[in-house]
């Protein structure tokens, strides 16, 4: 269901669709962040939304090519770095932004690409020397490059180290203020609900306790960790109902002060 980054589907599920656990819905981990920032296609509450469960968190992380100056967060406070965008609503160029406003950095965003596949080739061809892609892609697509390493991956967009990656700063632990945290942590979160399954609101605690164990039982049968091996997406990090559910509730109760930080720095 197309429109609004999926926050028309998102809106469907609360809003229309059957509350008998028939209508699921995966949409934008972006979701809630949307509605602290009082986007006026948030239709929905989403943390009314009855929460299945996680398959994989999203972990954008961000690298620089081998022969940048920068290759770590602290380097990027020192040296300019050109970095790849893919539109103003994607990690690509919303963390480099939001980097710059709050530790720092000195990042300079180069937009017009389409995709992630453009940003890595715009990396091997000098027009950039870093981009912000996903972690699964990055490992599966690009593995020569870590093996050759040809890059530097110096952030993880979570709220803490992801265990493929113990040496990388999170989002999530930056900043020198509680503020600063709080607003690296905003954008975080979305990590961490990542690829989540949900429901409409108010469904019946049987039925959504069903779904539940439904979906934990999937993420362990062999039929389905193999067809996710086979399209090399078998970095499954699930996540329970109830801590999506959380992530959405960190999310919703930023003070206000921190979202009109947020609300200037992206000039919303």
């Amino acid at each position: 269901m197309p429109g609004a980054g999926t926050l028309r589907a998102a809106a469907y599920i609360a809003n229309v669709a059957p509350k008998d656990g028939a209508a699921l819905g995966i949409v934008s981990e972006t979701l809630a962040v949307e509605q602290a920032l009082g986007n006026p296609a948030v239709q929905f509450d989403a943390a009314k939304f009855t929460w299945i469960g996680r398959v994989v968190a999203s972990n954008a992380v961000h690298i620089m090519w081998y022969g940048a100056k920068v290759q770590s967060i602290e380097d990027a406070k020192r040296f300019p770095a050109t970095v790849a965008g893919t539109g103003p609503g994607n990690v690509s160029e919303i963390v480099p932004v939001l980097l710059n406003a709050v530790i720092g950095t000195k990042f300079k965003v180069v937009r017009g690409y389409q995709a992630a596949n453009e940003t890595m080739l715009a990396m091997e061809r000098g027009e950039v020397e870093g981009a912000g892609v996903n972690w699964t892609m990055v490992k599966s697509v690009k593995a020569q490059w870590l093996r050759e390493k040809k890059i530097a991956v110096i952030l993880q967009d979570l709220p803490a180290r992801e265990r493929d990656l113990p040496d990388v700063p999170a989002l999530g632990e930056l900043g020198d203020t509680a503020d600063a945290r709080q607003l690296l942590g905003l954008y975080a979160n979305t990590g961490a609900i990542g690829r989540s399954i949900f429901a409409p609101p108010g469904l019946p605690p049987s039925t959504a306790a069903a779904l539940r164990d439904g979906f934990l039982a999937m993420t362990k049968d062999p039929a389905f960790l193999d067809d996710a091996k086979q399209i090399n997406a078998d970095d499954i990090n699930v996540g329970s109902g109830d801590e999506i559910l959380k992530a959405v509730q960190r999310t919703l109760s930023v003070p206000q002060p921190v979202l009109a930080r947020a609300r200037e720095i992206f000039g919303r």
